[in-house]
């Protein structure tokens, strides 16, 4: 293996936690708090401030990138403040695609197969997780029947933590994370019309523990990462895997709470605000991915929030406005 890649490090203006991370070839997009979203369409170069002028301030914590010009945004937060907006002309303008109505609801959320199809994972209302279904680009939704849905386990949560929480993958698979004491992953196969809820072997002795991402590696097996925000330094369980149908738990060979994660062929990469770890096989061993970025406080923020991959370049966003680029184009890992 040739020498390993650097981070390119850069700081958005200003200074937001961001949490929704996308990009698609030379297009990189993050998302976060104060209405902030900054697009940079040379490979993260230079930065465009794209945010939405409205006076109710949202969290933007996640976004699904259709192209270089066309996104859809995700806002979180009780109430109204949970709404999608689209662009389709690289932020310049956007468009109010869609707005809860439910003043307990919280979209936590989203993931598209295509620019028509997709899912939105909200919190709990009634018993039940709010797993919403749009076959029109998020004009509409269609709430997918409770029948359809495991109820909610005891002191079961969902976390809104990096835009990972639900993810799709082939042939209609979906699959989200949950967490509190009762860690899970809900697993769909028809495109999101009924799941079926499996426990994973994730840290879950506290209420805001459990289940914060699902990700897929190139062979399409699932992943599950985790731990607890309020122990973001403590060694737990972080990581599990399916495999042979079984959920097992993967030893990442590194401490605290893991809240994304993210693969290109063979090199994964999952990230906490306080660390980032590297597997060069798929997501079967892991290191430590040692930072080149001086630290502010000595330790615990070597870290992102969020992650997203293409073209073997992983694009990092995480709190006060940091953001990561760290490209594997040149180096060979098999």
């Amino acid at each position: 293996m040739s020498e390993l890649p650097k981070w390119a490090y850069s700081t958005i203006p200003n200074k937001a936690s961001l949490r929704g991370t996308a990009i698609k070839q030379d297009s990189y997009w993050v998302t976060g708090s104060n209405n902030s979203i900054f697009v940079s369409q040379d490979a993260g170069n230079t930065w465009q401030d794209k945010s939405i002028s409205i006076a109710l301030k949202r969290d933007f914590r996640d976004i699904e990138l259709f192209d270089n010009h066309t996104a859809i945004i995700m806002g979180a937060g009780t109430g109204a403040l949970s709404t999608l907006y689209k662009t389709t002309d690289g932020g310049n303008h956007w468009q109010l695609l869609y707005q809860n109505r439910d003043k307990l609801g919280f979209f936590n959320a989203i993931a598209f197969w295509n620019q028509q199809q997709g899912l939105l994972i909200g919190d709990p209302v009634d018993g039940y997780y709010v797993i919403k279904k749009t076959t029109d680009g998020g004009k509409t939704f269609r709430r997918i029947a409770k029948k359809n849905i495991p109820s909610l386990q005891s002191k079961e949560a969902a976390f809104a933590a990096s835009g990972n929480s639900i993810i799709v993958g082939n042939n209609g698979k979906a699959w989200i994370a949950t967490g509190g004491f009762s860690a899970s992953v809900y697993e769909s196969n028809d495109y999101g019309e009924t799941w079926q809820r499996n426990s994973v072997p994730l840290y879950q002795d506290t209420q805001t523990s459990g289940g914060y991402g699902v990700a897929l590696n190139h062979l399409e097996q699932p992943f599950v990462i985790g731990g607890d925000y309020l122990q973001r330094q403590s060694e737990y369980a972080n990581m599990a895997r399916l495999s042979n149908g079984q959920w097992q738990s993967v030893k990442t060979g590194s401490i605290g709470l893991r809240t994304a994660m993210s693969c290109q062929a063979w090199i994964c990469l999952t990230t906490g605000k306080t660390a980032t770890d590297i597997s060069y096989d798929a997501g079967n061993t892991w290191q430590a991915l040692v930072s080149n970025q001086p630290s502010k406080t000595g330790k615990f923020d070597q870290g992102f929030y969020s992650l997203a991959s293409d073209d073997s370049v992983f694009l990092a966003a995480g709190a006060e406005g940091k953001v990561g680029v760290l490209s594997f184009i040149a180096v060979k890992t098999r």
